[in-house]
């Protein structure tokens, strides 16, 4: 569809240098990233490269795995789950150290340039500048710095290319000759930094956890003067009484076998060669293709005009103040997910494509009990559709090693994946049972790769997933055993992600059958695949033998006796009430297999279930549970939690319970740094104002009375490839339009009521 124009610019903006990373602009282009701080006489560029990884491919299945198999299920029937649980721990996990080991690697920093200024001849910090801000433009995908100093006007423009896939800076003062500044790259292991004529290099290879030699990368740094004089010694370029610099840095990794020192040169020279305007122009045109799909705007407020940070602390006091804060952050979600991957390569990982350590927490990897879901959840609602593609081939990628994996520990059909994973396609289980030994990492990604089929009903793509999604389906079948008790036929053993409860005889335990969440997914995922078959016209006995199947399965959920949804297929109690995951709600959202309308007695147990849990968490906690009281349509309880989610923090530790929030430049907080809950919340907000699971299309199912005065959205997505635009004043829609490519009939429910249309063309 057309782009659409923004009804006003979108931008975070601060009066003074970043003191902290966390404080830093994020720029990218899905492959190439960079955050500035933007000092004065020192600015820092954490550089990153999406494919950057540490470790290799490895084979840490345990062969003799499901010889322990039938034990360890006839221990969990007996009700001796802690016995069953040594039983994993001593010969169900990984071989070796797992996600602990060097060969497992990790997502790591590319390193950082940096230029030390001489401003006027003064070196070290100047003095107090008049006019400093910092900004960083959403729908350019452009930050700026400006300042005067000296009675010197001086302004950085940076931005990741979308045109020459390169990072550029390019620095200007109001008076001739006032650029001084030392221009050098490091990193903070495996580097080495030379000059060749006039360009600066640094390249290394990682550690790959077996002789050492693992991925190969390199970046170079060439720079542009408009008067003065460059020069380079052994290790840094030199700009003397420059007018204007233009620093490009082009960078490549030799993943997948990316010719990565012949391409980094080649795209280096075609940048250079283009005028800066021209680059600049295509850059914003090729970003704004995808950017400007969907416009969103919520009434505007008093605190607009305060910088960022003092604008996040308003919000949280006072936030009926400021209705356009939520527009704001839901676009930030956006620009993220189009900043941090691209069709091709790598989807975002756990801080997206953005970190500043070698060692990333938790190895910025792909955690599949939630997190890497969660980082795709807003892409096609927010009508960013082909940014689900790189997931999809990950996925792909995990059948072959899910394959050995399911017959190594279950000696079952088809593939399955666990809580983690890295570019090298591990579906081993964790390292630990508690956590490590969850079935449902791989349904679960099932579910994202049905939804691009959902919203886009893109049938070559259906053709093209179906195999994946049989493999998992063939898996569940394959690994399930009947409960004695119920006549359910359950995974075992499995967890429900990463949560404890207590047996009867006073000891905890994680190991169980038939988890809720696994349920909920085997239920979804089995519909899914009997759907597919029949919209493709293959499969019939494979779809006969679910359909049999489905019969036996657990429902999408059983009420407690307290009036909860149960976490377990026996009514334990927890370790801990407030437990930072919430995966027996999976059927409340991602699936929808429980709504209000179709199960209110589920839909209300749910809502007990979240009363519960309480309302904070890490930041993609807090995500979650906003997403579970949009879907329970409960506005102003989603605002709450989405205003929790924007609890200004510097926090940095790790953090498994409360405390989530934002730091000041609105990066997810878990802490520490986590994007999947800036990408949580985007889903939450498009949930707010509109659903498409249950039958129909749904405008304004959940909004807050902070959004009911006045309202309209452009180009937000339903499922079945619709196109929703709408309006609302005091709560009510006064005008809406749903198009497709083909002009269909859709149940639509607005302002009260539910009636059939016929969508527009185009």
């Amino acid at each position: 569809m057309p782009a659409i124009a923004q009804q006003k610019p979108l931008k975070l903006w601060y009066a003074e240098p970043a003191k902290l990373w966390e404080e830093t602009l994020p720029l990218g282009n899905g492959r190439l990233g960079m955050t500035p701080n933007s000092g004065l006489a020192k600015e820092k560029i954490v550089l990153n490269d999406i494919t950057l990884w540490s470790g290799s491919p490895q084979d840490a299945n345990n062969y003799e795995a499901n010889k322990s198999l039938a034990a360890i299920r006839q221990l969990i029937l007996e009700g001796k789950n802690d016995e069953a649980q040594d039983l994993v721990n001593r010969d169900f996990v990984c071989k070796g150290p797992g996600s602990g080991g060097a060969q497992w690697g990790k997502f790591q920093t590319l390193g950082a340039l940096e230029l030390d200024f001489d401003h006027n001849g003064v070196q070290g910090e100047p003095a107090i500048p008049k006019d400093y801000r910092r900004t960083l433009s959403l729908d350019n995908a452009l930050a700026t710095c400006t300042y005067t100093l000296n009675n010197v006007k001086y302004k950085r423009e940076y931005f990741t290319s979308f045109d020459d896939d390169v990072n550029i800076i390019r620095i200007t003062s109001d008076k001739p000759g006032m650029i001084n500044c030392r221009i050098t790259i490091n990193r903070a292991e495996r580097f080495e930094v030379s000059t060749e004529g006039q360009e600066l290099q640094m390249s290394g290879q990682l550690d790959n956890g077996t002789d050492g030699k693992g991925m190969q990368y390199l970046a170079r740094v060439k720079a542009k003067l408009s008067g003065g004089k460059l020069s380079a010694d052994q290790n840094s370029l030199v700009v003397k009484d420059a007018t204007e610099l233009i620093i490009y840095v082009s960078a490549g990794t030799d993943f997948k076998g990316f010719a990565f020192k012949e391409k980094t040169q080649e795209i280096l020279a075609a940048a250079i060669k283009k005028p800066y305007a021209t680059q600049k122009a295509r850059h914003i045109a090729n970003f704004s293709k995808l950017f400007k799909r969907l416009s969103l705007d919520l009434g505007a407020g008093q605190a607009e005009e305060l910088p960022t940070n003092f604008r996040l602390s308003a919000f949280y006091k006072q936030s009926d103040l400021d209705p356009g804060m939520a527009a704001l952050f839901f676009q930030f979600g956006r620009y993220l997910s189009i900043s941090s991957t691209r069709v091709g390569l790598l989807p975002p990982n756990l801080q997206g494509l953005w970190a500043k350590e070698i060692n990333t927490p938790w190895n910025g990897d792909y955690h599949l009990d939630v997190n890497v879901q969660m980082n795709h959840w807003p892409v096609e609602v927010s009508n960013l559709s082909e940014l689900n593609l790189p997931l999809a081939n990950l996925v792909k990628g995990l059948v072959k090693p899910g394959e050995k994996t399911a017959k190594a520990y279950y000696n079952a059909e088809g593939w399955i994946a666990h809580v983690i994973t890295n570019v090298w396609g591990f579906t081993e289980p964790g390292e630990s049972a508690s956590w490590g030994a969850a079935n449902a990492g791989s349904g679960w990604l099932c579910n994202n790769l049905w939804e691009h089929y959902a919203f886009s009903m893109d049938l070559k793509y259906l053709r093209d997933i179906y195999p994946v999604l049989k493999g998992s389906a063939q898996f569940y079948k394959s690994a399930q055993i009947k409960d004695p008790k119920t006549g359910w036929m359950v995974t075992s053993p499995s967890v429900s992600p990463e949560n404890t409860f207590y047996l009867p005889n006073g000891k905890t335990a994680s190991i169980s059958m038939g988890p809720t969440i696994d349920n909920q997914i085997v239920r979804e995922l089995f519909n899914n695949v009997i759907t597919a078959s029949k919209v493709l016209n293959i499969d019939a006995a494979f779809r006969k033998e679910l359909e049999e199947r489905l019969k036996t399965v657990p429902p999408a959920g059983v009420i407690s006796k307290d009036g909860r949804i149960q976490e377990w297929i026996e009514d334990y109690k927890e370790t801990d009430l407030q437990h930072r995951h919430i995966s027996h709600l999976y059927g409340l959202f991602p699936a929808a297999l429980i709504t209000p309308t179709s199960t209110p007695e589920l839909a209300e147990a749910a809502r007990k279930s979240l009363e519960v849990r309480g309302d904070d968490g890490p930041s993609w906690t807090i995500a979650y549970k906003l997403l579970f009281w949009a879907r329970l349509q409960d506005g102003n309880r989603a605002f709450k939690l989405f205003k929790e989610i924007l609890k200004p923090t510097l926090r940095l530790d790790i953090n498994y319970g409360a405390g989530g929030g934002v730091y000041p430049n609105m990066l997810s907080a878990g802490p520490p740094f986590q994007i999947d809950g800036n990408f949580g919340a985007a889903a939450g907000l498009a949930e707010m104002l509109l659903q498409s699971h249950d039958g129909f299309i749904d405008l304004l199912p959940a909004i807050p009375d902070a959004w009911k005065a006045y309202g309209n959205v452009k180009g937000m997505k339903a499922r079945g490839n619709f196109t929703v635009d709408m309006s609302w004043r005091d709560g009510k829609i006064t005008a809406y339009r749903i198009s497709s490519p083909l002009a269909k009939k859709v149940k639509i429910k607005f302002n009260g009521q539910i009636k059939e249309i016929t969508s527009v063309k185009g």
